[in-house]
């Protein structure tokens, strides 16, 4: 276990040690009126955009200014397969193979187009389960399929929720539901993280329970890609589905990403809604009026590529291969190990971290929440130049992000959070 210090000399060695300290120098960091940086701890909302961005922007519409419809085949990136070295970059950090992944669309609709093949309902296994209090989106849709297949959210809809007192779900009590509601259960799907406490599930232990039982299982991996481990493909997840624009960092409503385990690759017999990228693309373009889909994910695509937003992807994902996601895994349980540490020894009266201190149950985010004044230590935080996020009705939500923060902004942050809140013990030095 890492014994941390409240000291400034121990930050600065700390991020001095640090081999992943030289990413932070490719991303944009918003800064204050006074020109500093702020402390930017939000990337559970919304990444950093990469410096190299610009010029991947740049690339692309140099191509289609200067080539129009030639760009297809001819640009330095060629558009018509571009979607190809994404699938490859995203698999390396979902734990797929590069055939397991696509790259489209924005992760609602992916989630529906999943559900259109995989929430399979008959009148004796019709049911969804999905944890309590999930990101709302998730709950519009799941509602919107039951009700699309006839059947009753308020019986057909089950939720998974934390015993009394506490602020979130038990493994083992999620096993024993899913062993107890299994038979009539159709689908499970659930958040990889939690996006309003942070916990990260254990995504290879509900598979399993699923499975068991008969079940579909799928994930929204909205705030766990990028985030935290993940092993799809040896996990035996039948699909799931991510945003990009968190941890991801490829920018506001940016393409999202889809997985479809090669089980099913061939399942040419699950009904889906089609379109034309779907389609076989050895003959897509001889216009044939009968849909043969391309085995694997990219089966599931509808439309050709948004290709500036593509490049915004590709250039933030080459980061990730450039880093690695174990490198980053480790730096992340450390500086958020920092983070709860440096909380812990303020000893504030009302003040909780609800998420789960065992690394292995948490991304980079810990969610923390007062007995009183909740909002106004959030807008002073805000004032001074950190940006982090408030989630209602109570919780600051700060997410130190191992691409681009430092343990030097995890140790402002506790000091300028310990002045606002008038917390017994504080970081000794400013930094």
């Amino acid at each position: 276990m890492t014994r941390y210090k409240a000291d400034a000399n121990y930050v600065r060695r700390l991020d001095g040690e640090d081999k992943l300290a030289r990413f932070r120098k490719q991303f944009h960091i918003p800064k204050m009126k006074s020109g500093d940086d702020c402390i930017y701890l939000c990337g559970n909302s919304l990444g950093l955009q990469p410096r190299g961005v610009e010029a991947a922007l740049k690339q692309e519409l140099d191509d289609w200014k200067n080539l129009g419809v030639e760009g297809h085949f001819h640009a330095k990136h060629p558009w018509l397969p571009y979607h190809e070295p994404l699938a490859q970059l995203a698999a390396g950090v979902v734990g797929a193979t590069p055939s397991e992944v696509v790259m489209m669309n924005g992760l609602t609709v992916n989630l529906h187009l999943m559900m259109v093949s995989f929430y399979r309902p008959t009148p004796e296994r019709h049911k969804i389960l999905i944890e309590g209090n999930c990101f709302p989106s998730d709950r519009y849709a799941v509602e919107s399929q039951i009700r699309y297949h006839g059947f009753d959210p308020k019986t057909a809809l089950l939720e998974l929720k934390p015993r009394e007192g506490e602020a979130t779900l038990r493994m083992d009590d999620v096993e024993t539901f899913i062993e107890k509601e299994g038979s009539g259960i159709a689908l499970i799907l659930i958040g990889g993280v939690h996006y309003y406490t942070g916990q990260f599930y254990d995504l290879a232990r509900i598979t399993k329970a699923g499975h068991k039982r008969g079940c579909v299982v799928g994930f929204d991996l909205a705030h766990a890609a990028g985030n935290v481990p993940l092993e799809l493909h040896d996990w035996d997840v039948d699909f799931a589905c991510w945003c990009s624009y968190k941890y991801l960092n490829s920018g506001p409503g940016a393409i999202a990403g889809c997985f479809v385990h090669e089980r099913h690759a061939k399942s040419f017999g699950l009904p889906r809604f089609a379109g034309w990228w779907g389609h076989d693309k050895s003959v897509r373009f001889k216009m044939g009026p009968d849909f043969h889909p391309m085995e694997g994910a990219d089966g599931w695509q509808l439309s050709n590529p948004p290709i500036l937003s593509f490049a915004a992807s590709r250039a933030s994902l080459e980061l990730f291969r450039e880093a690695g996601m174990d490198r980053l895994r480790e730096k992340s349980e450390k500086l958020t190990g920092f983070l709860e540490f440096l909380l812990k020894e303020m000893r504030v009266p009302g003040l909780q971290i609800l998420t789960p201190s065992k690394p292995s149950e948490r991304g980079c985010q810990l969610s923390l929440t007062m007995a009183e004044g909740g909002k106004r230590v959030f807008d002073v935080l805000t004032s001074t130049g950190i940006i982090c996020d408030w989630r209602e009705p109570d919780c600051i939500r700060v997410a130190p992000v191992p691409l681009y923060n430092s343990f030097a902004d995890v140790f402002s942050f506790a000091r300028i959070f310990g002045a606002a809140v008038g917390g017994s013990a504080k970081p000794k030095v400013a930094m």
